[in-house]
């Protein structure tokens, strides 16, 4: 007699992080279920087991499980039975297991509701990926990943947009300059730290490194009376050293 399962080398993909799904399993040959159910339980799944189609109609109505495996061929109930009244009112997974590979009975299968048709024998290993599968398509996807926030550089009432290259205090827009927005990121980027007039211009000038001290300050003299019009201070003498982010409350 042939062995229903046989092992291969595929590996399905994950699935996406979700709770645990249940798999119901039903099929009378005890053989194929321990096959089955170490291979799904190996991948993650929790899973349920009948022995006949009766058991497994009630199991798939009273413990909800996010998929069905289930044999065509059963005493009791079998699983084209069992499909037929699970459709009454479900739209549960059913991937249909089967001995027979005739192409009438795969498409009366699929016509009855089912999801997918394995024939007997078959490799554990593509059983899982064809339940993965089609878990992706029937399970709830994770939303996708919210976009993130616009960078900015925020210090209490200062606000630097550096995409758009804006500058607000609190609520009011203050125009700058390229080269006066070089600097005030540059400070902002490092709350606390004194930088020297070569500092900030290194930070500041892209291109244009030989920048006369004078020059710094007379861009620092601009940025503080702009700020000054909407009420803000965000620039802070060192004496003797240079500049650095006020706490700008």
């Amino acid at each position: 007699m042939q062995n229903p399962c046989s092992f291969s080398d595929k590996v399905a993909p994950p699935l996406p992080k979700t709770a645990m799904p249940k798999i119901l399993l039903i099929d009378d040959d005890p053989h194929i279920r321990d096959i089955v159910r170490f291979a799904l339980a190996r991948e993650g799944f929790a899973v349920m087991e009948a022995g006949d189609g009766a058991r497994g109609l009630n199991l798939a109505r009273e413990d909800a499980p996010d998929l069905i495996l289930l044999d065509i061929a059963m005493p009791e109930m079998d699983g084209t039975e069992v499909c037929r009244r699970l459709r009454r009112d479900s739209r549960v997974p059913i991937i249909f297991l089967s001995s027979r590979d005739d192409e009438i009975d795969r498409i009366l299968g699929l016509e009855l509701g089912g999801d997918d048709y394995v024939t007997k024998p078959f490799s554990p290993r593509e059983l899982v990926a064809r339940v993965k599968a089609v878990l992706r398509r029937a399970l709830p996807s994770e939303p996708p990943p919210s976009p993130p926030p616009p960078p900015e550089l925020r210090h209490n009432r200062l606000r630097l947009d550096l995409d758009g290259v804006r500058a607000f205090w609190d609520e009011a827009e203050v125009v700058l300059t390229a080269t006066e927005f070089g600097l005030l990121r540059t400070l902002a980027e490092r709350p606390g730290k004194v930088f020297s007039r070569d500092a900030l211009m290194d930070g500041a000038y892209a291109t244009e490194r030989y920048v006369a001290d004078r020059t710094v300050d007379s861009h620092i003299r601009r940025v503080r009376a702009k700020f000054l019009a909407v009420g803000g201070a965000p620039v802070e003498t060192v004496h003797g050293l240079g500049y650095k982010l006020s706490d700008c409350r």
